[in-house]
């Protein structure tokens, strides 16, 4: 009896550790794709919403209602974490950026450069708005 528990135990640790390395691997990549590249964001809905991973993990394990609000509670825990890990490089990344501009600009003619600038707001624009709307996404 104490097995079956212990097994069926480790069997949902194990998937709600799968799920957040899933959804911090996503996080991560936008991350990367967003800040670091400078890459605009493709506008796909690949990754479950919060509420679509606590969905489908409490009909896979059927999960009762105070456990998906601790399933809930852990996720905004460890994306809170997540996000604190890295908001310290928030202003490196930013200055490596303009400094990627910098030199970009170096190498444009008097007549790219408006061009160049207008480009670089709308992509700055764009992730004004991704970064609010992960930011919905998150807190939903």
């Amino acid at each position: 009896m104490e097995t079956t528990k212990a097994r069926r135990e480790a069997a949902v640790l194990f998937f709600i550790v799968f799920v957040l390395g899933a959804l911090f691997g996503a996080v991560g990549v936008h991350v990367w794709a967003q800040r670091v590249s400078g890459e605009p964001a493709v506008a796909t809905n690949v990754h479950p919403h919060r509420e679509q991973m606590i969905d489908s993990f409490s009909q896979q394990v059927q999960l009762t209602a105070e456990q998906r609000r601790q399933l809930a509670a852990i996720m905004d825990d460890t994306v809170a974490k997540w996000t604190m890990l890295y908001a310290p490089l928030d202003a490196q990344r930013e200055a490596i950026r303009q400094q990627g501009r910098d030199r970009i600009r170096a190498i444009l003619t008097p007549e790219q450069v408006p061009k160049f600038e207008d480009y670089m707001r709308r992509v700055d624009e764009q992730r004004k708005k991704d970064a609010a709307a992960s930011a919905a996404t998150a807190s939903h």
